[in-house]
This record gives structure tokens, sequence and C-alpha cells, in this order.
């Protein structure tokens, strides 16, 4: 059996998935990024992510 049609296939699959809490003010602003930028919640938060690593390598 091979693989069904339809799957994406890729090189960096998103197979881990991640719960947080967060206040109301957090998830409005969350809201905000991915209605201006286009993005998914995951994506937006992804490159929060990166762009924090990026701060930290600097220093």
């Amino acid at each position: 059996m091979g693989i069904k049609k339809g799957t994406k296939l890729t090189d960096n699959p998103k197979d881990i998935q991640l719960k947080i809490r967060a206040d109301k003010q957090t998830i409005e602003d969350l809201k905000y990024c991915c209605e201006k930028t286009k993005l998914s919640k995951s994506d937006v938060i992804r490159l929060g992510i990166k762009k924090v690593k990026e701060e930290v390598e600097t220093k």
C-alpha cells in the first residue's frame, strides 16, 4: 500500500503538536497578525520563534 492520494509530501514534516496557555490579549494579537499577514497561526508562531532565536544568537 502506497501513499494516499492527496498526501502532501515535504522534506520537513510538522508532526509534533504543541499546546500552550495564553491570555485573551495574546490570542487577539495572534489573530491580528494572521489577518494582516495571511498566514496560519502555526506559521506566525514559527516566525516568532525564528525571530527570537535570531535575536538571542546576536547577543
